[in-house]
């Protein structure tokens, strides 16, 4: 078994960590493989050739970089490929889905906004799975249960749809605990990339797992409710002191703003 994180982004897009540091980062961490899913539109054809080549420099039996691409799409929607290194001309969410299918890519909604479902739900072509848990867009104590509550219904059309669970990794002072562990037989790109789409993997923070069906027990759903509950009450009363200080021209000390990513 091979341990990893999905959703993460490096200087060729609007991470803060050049690739070299994701590598000791979280190979310091325990891990075996990064998916980067840097934002397509800070690339052209010449950074996307880089982008590429780094990741495979960089990459060695013991550590492996998955070049991928995070496509965002009409109405705030965005789309991660896995494993995707080649740009679109297109911002319809359901045709970036089809790309990624043909192109041999894993497709994930990411952090779906709720506003957002129903829309998700008319779907004609439907991804191979939902991150039902960024721990950056939804905090790093619990999901959303709503997101399960997506997935699910989504499921009795097709039941191969999958829990993804993302770190969406920006920042260097951000939570990073939240990790994957896929079954595969080898550290190669195919493999790893085969085993989220087949669901061959589970994701783990301290001492809780959380399987790749995202078909959970309700008694740790109603957990997740409340705790996320509390969780976004904290961060939208931040949000607030920072919008008043913003008003007045106070600025957030840096130290702070640090201090917050590492809570939240």
């Amino acid at each position: 078994m091979l341990k990893g994180a999905i959703h993460t982004h490096s200087t060729y897009s609007d991470g803060e960590f050049t690739l070299s540091e994701l590598r000791e980062i979280f190979t310091a961490a325990g891990c075996d493989f990064v998916c980067l899913t840097d934002h397509a539109e800070f690339f052209d054809c010449d950074s996307l050739a880089c982008y590429i080549a780094e990741c495979r420099r960089l990459s060695d039996d013991r550590f492996r970089f998955i070049a991928g691409l995070e496509y965002s799409c009409e109405r705030r929607m965005h789309v991660l490929g896995l494993g995707m290194t080649s740009l679109v001309d297109t911002t319809d969410p359901q045709e970036v889905i089809r790309h990624i299918e043909r192109s041999g890519g894993v497709s994930i909604i990411a952090h779906p906004m709720e506003s957002a479902f129903e829309w998700i739900e008319s779907f004609d072509a439907l991804p191979d799975g939902i991150e039902t848990w960024n721990s950056k867009y939804d905090g790093r104590y619990a999901p959303r249960p709503s997101t399960f509550a997506l997935l699910k219904g989504l499921q009795e059309r097709e039941a191969r749809l999958r829990a993804f669970y993302g770190q969406d990794l920006h920042w260097k002072n951000q939570y990073r605990g939240l990790f994957n562990v896929v079954r595969c037989a080898t550290s190669s790109r195919e493999d790893i990339l085969n085993a989220f789409k087949s669901g061959d993997y589970f994701a783990t923070k301290d001492n809780l797992e959380l399987p790749s069906n995202g078909d959970l027990p309700a008694k740790l759903i109603e957990s997740f409710r409340r705790k996320n509950d509390r969780s976004t009450q904290r961060r939208l009363f931040v949000k607030r002191v920072k919008k008043a200080m913003d008003r007045l021209g106070v600025r957030v000390p840096a130290p702070v703003k640090a201090h917050l990513r590492r809570i939240f």
